[in-house]
């Protein structure tokens, strides 16, 4: 379990990103919790020094207070050099000075949903050491994290494939790249290959397939019987 804490003070902001973060933890199954949150820098310090476990601090630069959170994280770091630090602020000139102080990630306010979900589960992976495989797309190394792609979709001689962050094209094939892929890609489609973990929900009715990152790819007729059958034994039909 990782514990949480979380330094602004705005109370709103604080109960926001509280709020936020118990809704990531829940959806991707993630061992986490908000133990404490704080907006003065007095009982930030307090905790540190009664030696709670703290492993993840979110904290605002911009404190109305004698110290700012740069001020604070140079403390901090001298109480704790493992903690895992990520700043928030509304002022991005602070973003290069904020990295000095081993941090993690950089929040530019106001937060969305999807960027506190994109660095909290990269922070998973950095604690627990998760491996990442990527797929190699084309003769140029272009190597692509098989997790980010959502789905591969052929595009007359090019292959498009769509990741959460952009889209990448190649000049290729489905019967060139099918057997290279890892068993959750199944073709679903004849001109669509999907990432059966990325999968949100599936309309049997309508033949979509919606993804994690809102996207949307289609289900061809002639496919359906063996994709749904495919869906049933890899245990992701929700």
């Amino acid at each position: 379990m990782l514990n949480f804490v979380i330094c602004d003070d705005n109370l709103n902001i604080l109960d926001r990103l509280e709020k936020l973060l118990e809704n990531i933890f829940t959806k991707n199954n993630l061992e986490g919790q908000v133990s404490f949150k704080f907006d003065n820098f007095e009982d930030l310090l307090a905790c540190f020094d009664n030696g709670n476990q703290i492993d993840v601090l979110l904290l605002d630069i911009n404190l109305k207070s004698q110290k700012t959170g740069l001020d604070l994280a140079e403390e901090i770091r001298k109480k704790n050099k493992n903690v895992y630090l990520i700043f928030t602020t509304g002022h991005l000139e602070y973003a290069m000075i904020a990295y000095k102080y081993k941090t993690f990630d950089y929040l530019a306010k106001p937060i969305t949903y999807e960027r506190l979900e994109d660095t909290v589960k990269r922070l998973f992976d950095d604690i627990y050491g998760l491996p990442k495989k990527y797929i190699k797309i084309d003769n140029k190394h272009t190597l692509i994290d098989e997790t980010q792609i959502q789905y591969i979709k052929r595009d007359g001689m090019k292959l498009i494939f769509h990741t959460s962050s952009r889209d990448y094209e190649t000049y290729s094939s489905f019967n060139k790249i099918q057997e290279t892929l890892p068993k959750n890609f199944t073709r679903c489609h004849k001109s669509y290959i999907v990432n059966l973990n990325n999968i949100n929900d599936v309309d049997p009715v309508t033949l979509t397939i919606s993804l994690n990152d809102n996207s949307f790819c289609n289900i061809g007729p002639k496919y359906k019987k063996e994709f749904m059958e495919v869906m049933k034994n890899y245990g992701t039909t929700k």
